[in-house]
């Protein structure tokens, strides 16, 4: 499934609830992290967006209203690829209570 990542600074993370109240983005899959929780540079959140291109184009959209900047494919990837890695880590620890 697609997904487009955007870098939201610190004193703007209550834009990101303002975006989420939007039904369309808001059927999506949406995954905010800190970019220290990532091991990324900066103070901020990464918020991604995964879905439909009807919900990403819209999520494009109102991210750009609210001043959050799309992050370069480049720099997605690698957001991405923690993320998953911290979802594993989480189910994989999940699995370790229940067995």
């Amino acid at each position: 499934m697609s997904y487009v990542i955007f870098e939201v600074k610190s004193a703007e993370t209550g834009k990101i609830q303002t975006m989420l109240q939007d039904d369309i983005v808001n059927r999506q899959s949406i995954v905010i992290r800190d970019a220290n929780s990532l091991e990324m540079k900066g103070t901020g959140s990464y918020l991604k967006v995964e879905g439909s291109p009807e919900g990403l184009k819209r999520a494009e959209k109102l991210a750009k209203e609210f001043g959050m900047k799309k992050v370069p494919d480049k720099k997605a990837k690698k957001i991405d690829e923690k993320i998953r890695e911290q979802e594993d880590s989480a189910a994989t620890g999940m699995g370790l209570i229940f067995d």
